[in-house]
């Protein structure tokens, strides 16, 4: 307890305060002004005397108030009741002067059991807003701990708020990991230390036994509080590793190990905290420093690092848990590319490098700072939507047929031999009609015939069997796939002669025209564009279509869900004479886009198929530019495309 007495330089105590003041046997001091008078851990009593009491307006007698204190004040002589100018807000007692002691005594008495409810109220209030703040921390950090989906970012992140808000020098987090036999232990994962910035930090394995401070608090799922890690109890079954002091110099002192427990009770991993410091900013430079700054963890320092403990398992075990999921998904989509390659082994890594390029295109994008795309972002999430699109993008492919899939020219299977037989019996009728009609000459005119129509037969003979054989010629010529660009719409003139030829007729065996090539061939020997007719052309197609509804059966995170739209417009074009919906413009996400200029590009420079040859990455580039002049493809993407030479990366392993 301690009085305070507010008086002005004429005043004088007389013999009764005096006394008073000798009854309580505690502190009294005079403060000339209500700003001296300082905030203390004890009860305090200010008494006012009359001549002082004008420097007491009510916002200073509130503040007095407000830091804990008691007043009483003292009458003038003659006054017997509080006069009008003094507040009584916070005041406890008003004493007429001259009083007797034991009145005085009263007065003060009184006035010091409120000092004493003031400070506890005042503690008490403090001590809630420490709660109030450690728990808007922890529910703050919890929040960060749960939105962040970086494993390493995570651990950093853990350690580095747990060492904030225990104002910790230094600190090490372990995961428990398991092997692949089975057998659990403690990995050393990360180190943080603001003494010591620069230290070296490799990571290692510990065997998860009490042996070591970590392995201890892991195997017992108990926290280890300890004031001196030198000054360890003989009889511990831990010890602790002197090797880091000894090489860096660093004293380690003060440290608390907790177990980081998830929802199951298993020990997940180990946060172990140094050197708790008096003043968070102070450099633990020398073992002095240490032995100055360093203080030992209290009960509600443990508590509270507990707490934090148990935000973190959970938040580290969703981050395994959404790594876990990332890499089963990551598997499946694997699994599905592998699907749609084994169908068609000659375009293996089609998918892959589509994704390569398309992903490369975007972060071209993403750092553009001039054209259409200047103001274009993508973030972590749109990327990877990109890539998972790209990858999956041809799944459909197994809803289509293989004899359509990997047709590798225009005639059908068994069409081309077909036409070699009939070109053979169409050589023989040829011959045969020849040799009838020069017989029939000879048996009516008599040998040697006239030399005329003999010389005419042989001629006729001459001329259709070199149209047959021109007509297989053409034929093996036009059955090869080509690559033509679609501003190029020349028709060649071996197309209108195969047509001529083609519709050509002979005498088949039961007499009839038989055509030397049939409507089917010589629409599909037609084609000008690729191996596939029209009908295959159409089946080919759909795959886009089944690549949507295979996407669209699963159940995508919010970040992914743009997976099947981007991949169904990967064959749209802005003129809108793409497929399956034939929209244009607009219409055609950026994503879709960018993966329809990367997915033409590789489909013309992939390595030599049955069906096309391989075109020089120049020449590709030069069908793009066509199909960008015709107004089928993004200019700003493709220019994008070229200059930040992404054409390049679809190059790389598969």
């Amino acid at each position: 307890m301690r009085f305070l007495l507010l008086h002005s330089p004429t005043w004088r105590p007389d013999a009764a305060l005096a006394e008073a003041f000798a009854a309580t046997a505690v502190e009294t001091r005079a403060v000339a002004a209500p700003a001296d008078v300082r905030p203390d851990a004890r009860p305090t009593v200010l008494l006012v005397d009359p001549a002082a009491r004008g420097a007491l307006d009510a916002e200073t007698q509130a503040g007095l108030v407000e830091r804990g204190l008691a007043l009483v004040a003292l009458g003038a002589p003659g006054e017997t009741e509080l006069p009008g100018e003094l507040p009584d807000a916070g005041l406890s007692a008003f004493v007429a002067w001259p009083a007797a002691p034991r009145r005085l005594l009263l007065a003060l008495r009184t006035a010091f059991r409120e000092a004493t409810a003031r400070r506890e109220a005042r503690l008490a209030r403090a001590e809630a807003a420490v709660r109030t703040h450690e728990v808007a921390e922890l529910t703050e950090i919890g929040i960060r701990l749960l939105t962040e989906r970086d494993h390493d970012a995570l651990l950093a992140l853990i350690l580095q708020q747990a060492r904030r808000i225990t104002s910790c020098d230094a600190g090490s987090l372990y995961l428990v990991e398991t092997d692949d036999a089975g057998a659990r232990r403690l990995r050393f994962r990360l180190a943080q230390n603001d003494s010591r910035p620069d230290l070296p930090f490799a990571e290692h394995l510990l065997p998860l036994d009490p042996g070591s401070l970590a392995g201890w608090a892991a195997t017992s799922g108990e926290p280890l509080v300890l004031d001196d890690v030198q000054d360890l109890p003989p009889a511990a079954p831990y010890a602790f590793n002197r090797s880091f002091d000894a090489r860096s110099g660093y004293r380690t002192k003060s440290m608390l190990v907790i177990p980081m427990s998830n929802h199951h009770g298993e020990v997940i991993g180990v946060l172990q905290l140094i050197n708790r410091k008096l003043h968070p900013d102070a450099v633990l430079a020398s073992a002095e420093d240490a032995e100055r700054e360093v203080l030992p963890f209290s009960p509600h320092t443990v508590k509270l690092v507990r707490a934090l403990a148990g935000q973190a398992a959970v938040s580290l075990e969703n981050a395994q848990l959404h790594a876990a999921i990332e890499r089963l998904f990551e598997g499946f989509v694997r699994a599905a590319v592998t699907a749609i390659e084994q169908r068609d082994p000659t375009t293996s890594g089609h998918s892959e490098r589509v994704a390569r390029m398309s992903v490369a295109l975007a972060q071209v994008v993403d750092a553009a700072d001039d054209g259409p795309y200047a103001a274009a972002r993508f973030d972590a999430d749109q990327v990877r939507e990109l890539r998972y699109a790209a990858l999956l993008h041809d799944v459909g492919k197994v809803s289509v047929r293989e004899e359509v899939l990997t047709k590798p020219r225009k005639l059908r299977d068994g069409d081309l031999a077909l036409i070699r037989q009939r070109h053979a019996y169409l050589i023989r009728t040829a011959e045969w009609s020849y040799e009838r009609a020069r017989a029939a000459h000879l048996a009516e005119q008599g040998p040697p015939g006239d030399a005329a129509v003999l010389a005419r037969l042989a001629a006729e003979r001459a001329a259709e069997l070199a149209a047959l054989e021109r007509l297989l010629a053409l034929v093996e010529e036009s059955n090869q796939p080509l690559i033509v660009s679609p501003a190029d719409t020349v028709v060649p003139p071996s197309a209108a002669e195969l047509a001529a030829l083609g519709r050509r007729t002979s005498p088949g065996l039961d007499g009839a025209p038989l055509p030397w090539l049939t409507g089917r061939e010589l629409a599909d020997l037609a084609v000008r564009r690729g191996s596939l007719n029209a009908a295959e052309r159409r089946e080919i197609e759909s795959h886009v279509t089944h690549t949507y509804a295979f996407l669209r059966s699963i159940p995508w995170t919010r970040g992914l869900r743009g997976v099947p739209e981007i991949a169904r417009g990967h064959h749209e074009k802005l003129d809108g004479s793409g497929y399956p919906l034939g929209i244009g413009g607009a219409a055609i996400p950026v994503p879709t886009r960018i993966m329809t200029i990367t997915d033409i590009y590789d489909a013309l420079t992939a390595a030599d198929r049955p069906y096309k040859r391989a075109v020089a990455a120049e020449t590709a580039l030069d069908i793009l530019r066509d199909e960008v002049a015709a107004g089928m493809l993004d200019a700003g993407l493709f220019r994008l495309f070229v200059e930040g030479r992404v054409w390049t990366t679809g190059a790389g392993p598969d």
